[in-house]
């Protein structure tokens, strides 16, 4: 049995109201922090200098300076000054069973400490795991600004 145009309308637009309710309830959802999250960084402690593979991000006095490739270094700066983690048990199973997840190495400088602190970052799965084997979740309202705009570069031929 066929349905009718008019019958046909009525489940596109059920379908419709179905799916902005879904996605509405969605981002209620994700843009709130956890209950358990706390800041990684403090005014005592705050984000000094942070380093991504060649990638560097540093405070300056008014503001902050990035590498020639990063186009949105100061939003990338407030989101690493700003983040929030929520402490996790051990997450080594996790990351064993995902192998398209490599982790990005950060050197991060507290300003109260001079010494860069190996972290590794796990973008894909929202994880960061300290120097000290702690592993930490990155509530999904944070994780895409934590990735710096990178410009994309030209080669140029300097041959014949």
């Amino acid at each position: 049995m066929a349905l009718s145009r008019k019958k046909w309308n009525n489940v596109i637009i059920i379908a419709s109201v179905l799916m902005i309710t879904i996605l509405t309830l969605l981002d209620d959802k994700t843009s709130q922090l956890p209950d358990d999250a706390h800041p990684l960084f403090d005014d005592v402690s705050s984000l000094a200098q942070l380093q991504m593979n060649e990638l560097w991000l540093n405070r300056g006095s008014s503001n902050w300076q990035c590498h020639p490739k990063v186009l949105n270094c100061q939003a990338w700066g407030e989101a690493w000054s700003k983040i929030q983690l929520s402490p996790l048990p051990d997450q080594q199973g996790l990351i064993e069973s995902d192998t398209a997840s490599r982790p990005k190495e950060l050197l991060i400088v507290i300003a109260s400490n001079e010494q860069a602190q190996p972290w590794s970052w796990y973008e894909k799965l929202g994880l960061l795991k300290s120097p000290a084997n702690n592993w930490y979740l990155i509530p999904p309202s944070q994780r895409e600004a934590l990735s710096p705009v990178i410009k994309i570069g030209t080669t140029e031929n300097s041959g014949s």
